[in-house]
């Protein structure tokens, strides 16, 4: 077999072995580029009205920061003081209904979102849900 390799390719060959320089490792690279990036908000302890409004925020912040997962934590209700409104049923938790139904509602979130599902157990289950937001 010919040796093909010219003297200038072993000669850099040589260079890069003895020097400290490194190579990006392309599929890492990709890999972690590909991840969403993924923000999440906790709204226990908030009243609609400053949820709605917290909700809202967030979702406008995070769209133009160029997130595309989000993750909205809503808790289940089974804490809340609905019971002391005789106007609310016991099953319905506040936020977790009406906080989903707030940016439904709003076209200007709307436009922003592709697609709105509840969280797997691990981030909440039937407590919180995902947001998926557009590209710019």
């Amino acid at each position: 077999m010919k040796d093909n390799i010219l003297d200038k390719d072993k000669k850099d060959w040589e260079n890069f072995i003895s020097s400290d320089e490194k190579l990006s490792i392309k599929d890492i690279d990709f890999e972690q580029r590909k991840k969403p990036k993924i923000k999440s908000l906790d709204l226990h302890g908030y009243s609609l009205s400053e949820a709605n409004k917290i909700v809202k925020d967030f979702i406008k912040k995070s769209y133009d920061q160029g997130f595309y997962k989000l993750l909205v934590i809503t808790g289940k209700g089974l804490h809340s003081n609905h019971e002391k409104n005789p106007y609310l049923s016991k099953e319905l938790s506040i936020l977790k209904h009406s906080v989903p139904d707030f940016i439904k509602k709003n076209q200007d979130l709307s436009s922003k979102i592709i697609e709105m599902k509840q969280a797997n157990i691990q981030d909440g289950g039937d407590g919180a849900f995902y947001i998926f937001l557009k590209r710019k």
